[in-house]
């Protein structure tokens, strides 16, 4: 061992991005691993190279007895005391053995060789780790280097990185060699070393390209509250600004659209709408709710929600014109679907004309016991039950129909009779009516 070590240590580290401390460590235990036969394979043996002047060492811990059983574990007290004068029974002196390894011989040689590769394999994916585990929300650019499955394979610097099927944006198709863009969705720890999982749907793909792409953002004078996304057809992004000047719509939208435009190239053409955020929420699910013009928004809090869940389980009801309703709801719901995930609540959106037909007071039928009493097989307790059923006059009976009577416990075996009764009394009923002008007979 020499100093040429130390320089083969080094550049190692320098090309692997690799601490030069953990190749000597790595070394080290390679070559313990491989003299396991010339210094035994007791535990206590330990191998140190100088980091200066590379020169190897041999080290190991004895206990010190009074009577050596096992010279490779244990020291006597006497020679202890001549090492060192402190020493004392029970204590554990580690000692420079005077015969380092000379020759490994092939087969320890390749065991070596084989260690320090796997320790180099496993600093350089504990570095990648590092490096890439503190960039999940981030955006980086790949090359596409293959494609398996349909999962799009790309190179991140001495990284590969998966784009899943379920990630990509519908409809587009890459090709290797490719630059694209994507949305780091999680770094996590396997047996093959770390998986750099990416994304080009995630809502916050969107909210980063936002702020790569407009001034404004990246100092802070506009900020994204929020963002939701139908991958390749629309997406809503809710802005504010810090500034009363600073129109924060206007700034993402930019001179003619340009800056908006740059977005939605990247996404393969996706729609983007862009809304004023506000702290009200009615406001801001009227908002959320544009193109389409709303009436009224009513926000209630759902039973889920009360006892201090907060407000992601809020709703709204939306009342707007009824010629506003289709464009309120988007096309297959998607209006009302991006809005209710830009605002974390539940929409319900109704036109002005069914909100009118709920308002309207319910009609009570009729009730006419003299009628019913005059019915036949009509009790006064089955009357009592035949006006607490609704069914409070015979015009009512025959509305509701033969199968309604024979549903009641009340009636028992009496709803043919009750039901031929009410008909009977109908008919007469309508023949006592005054004719109309045109059912009067001409006078001669």
């Amino acid at each position: 061992m020499n100093r040429e070590l130390i320089n083969v240590i080094e550049q190692i580290g320098r090309e692997k991005g690799i601490d030069k401390e953990v190749l000597f460590e790595a070394l080290e235990s390679a070559l313990l691993s491989a003299s396991r036969k010339s210094l035994g394979s007791a535990d206590n043996v330990r191998i140190h190279i100088d980091r200066k002047a590379g020169d190897l060492r041999v080290y190991c811990r004895k206990k010190v007895v009074e009577e050596v059983g096992d010279d490779r574990l244990e020291i006597s007290l006497v020679d202890a005391k001549a090492l060192n004068s402190a020493a004392e029974l029970g204590d554990e002196l580690e000692l420079e053995q005077e015969r380092p390894p000379q020759d490994f011989g092939r087969i320890a040689a390749q065991t070596a060789k084989q260690v320090i590769l796997q320790k180099v394999r496993d600093a350089e994916r504990e570095g990648i780790y590092s490096e890439f585990a503190g960039k999940e929300g981030q955006i980086l650019r790949g090359v596409v280097h293959r494609i398996e499955k349909r999962n799009v394979i790309l190179e991140i610097g001495k990284a590969e990185a998966i784009l899943p099927e379920r990630e990509q944006i519908p409809g587009e198709r890459y090709n290797p060699g490719d630059r694209i863009r994507a949305y780091v969705l999680e770094v996590r720890r396997t047996a093959k070393g770390p998986q750099i999982s990416l994304s080009r749907t995630h809502p916050g793909y969107l909210a980063r390209l936002f702020e790569t792409e407009i001034p404004e953002i990246q100092e802070g004078i506009v900020i994204v509250k929020a963002a939701a996304r139908e991958p390749g057809e629309r997406a809503k992004v809710a802005v504010a600004s810090t500034k009363r000047d600073v129109d924060p719509i206007g700034a993402c939208v930019g001179l003619r659209g340009t800056r908006i435009q740059v977005i939605s190239r990247e996404l393969r053409g996706e729609k983007i709408d862009i809304i004023e955020w506000s702290h009200d929420p009615a406001t801001f699910v009227a908002r959320a709710l544009s193109p389409a013009k709303v009436s009224t928004v009513t926000i209630t809090q759902t039973p889920e929600g009360e006892g201090g869940h907060g407000e992601g389980l809020r709703s709204a009801l939306v009342v707007v014109p009824d010629n506003q309703l289709s464009l309120a709801i988007g096309k297959k719901g998607q209006n009302a679907r991006l809005a209710a995930k830009l605002t974390g609540m539940r929409i319900d959106i109704k036109s002005e004309t069914e909100m009118e037909a709920e308002s309207a007071p319910a009609v009570e039928p009729p009730v006419d016991r003299a009628a019913l009493a005059t019915l036949s097989g009509a009790t006064p307790e089955i009357v009592d039950a035949l006006v607490a059923a609704g069914l409070g006059s015979p015009a009512v009976i025959v509305t509701a129909g033969r199968e309604r009577l024979e549903s009641m416990a009340e009636v028992a075996g009496r709803a043919g009779e009750i039901y031929t009764a009410a008909e009977e009394w109908v008919a007469a009923e309508e023949a006592r009516r005054p004719q109309g002008p045109e059912e009067t007979p001409a006078a001669t």
